[in-house]
């Protein structure tokens, strides 16, 4: 494989430039702060020039969003890795790196992660691809809470009944990460996840302020009932 060129290495550098430039933008002042102009005229180039990296405002929000989803993915990856070698410790490092990585990131967390703006709504909408740094970011989750599976049977609510009532809707989850995901599996981690996402959105936009005066120890609480189901242990003390 051959080096990039001058040429490559320049369109990549200005691209990273660029996105790096609507994060700050994000960060200081919402979406609605992210420009083509604005970046164009931080960066001393001219709007039209701009175009010949990102064709649309649209397709730069996306970049920028599936940039934020690998970051994130990141995070993840190294908290599992650092945890060892046992499932629920993992899914325990997994959670509160993610709760980290938002609570100390919330423009980007409400970017990829709160309500879809219209101008990634399809980006957003197409969690169905295999690829999709989304379900990039969730396969470490799915994998662990498998794993657990495979070790031992965890309590889940009786197969027919899954099998009945949720196993027609999952088609979008086994889309992206394979038919031969177990319903048992597929409800652990959904039910996993929407806990998560759940405590982590509200701490993030302010939703628990008028409950608890500390979101992480709430957190902690939750977590633990949640990874309760895969090691029989009865509450903290």
């Amino acid at each position: 494989m051959s080096a990039p060129t001058r040429r490559e290495r320049l369109r990549t550098s200005t691209l990273s430039e660029i996105k790096d430039e609507a994060r700050r933008l994000l960060v200081m002042g919402g979406p609605e702060a992210i420009s083509l102009r604005a970046i164009a005229r931080e960066m001393g180039m001219t709007a039209p020039a701009i175009y010949r990296y990102f064709d649309s405002l649209d397709a730069l929000v996306e970049a920028l969003a599936g940039d934020l989803y690998v970051e994130l993915s990141e995070v993840v990856i190294a908290a599992k890795q650092d945890a060892g070698d046992d499932p629920v410790a993992q899914i325990k490092a997994m959670a509160h790196a993610f709760r980290g990585w938002s609570v100390a990131h919330p423009a980007e967390f409400g970017l990829i992660l709160g309500s879809p703006l219209p101008g990634i709504q399809a980006f957003q909408e197409s969690f169905d691809e295999e690829n999709h740094p989304g379900v990039e970011f969730g396969r470490p989750f799915m994998e662990t809470i498998n794993a657990l599976w495979l070790r031992e049977r965890y309590p889940t609510p009786p197969r027919s009944l899954m099998e009945e009532r949720l196993a027609a809707h999952l088609e979008p989850l086994r889309a992206s990460h394979g038919e031969e995901v177990p319903i048992e599996v597929a409800w652990a981690f959904l039910s996993g996840w929407s806990r998560l996402y759940g405590l982590v959105s509200m701490e993030v936009f302010h939703h628990l302020r008028w409950a608890v005066s500390d979101p992480g120890a709430f957190f902690e609480m939750e977590l633990h009932a949640y990874v309760d189901q895969f090691t029989g242990h009865g509450p903290p003390d």
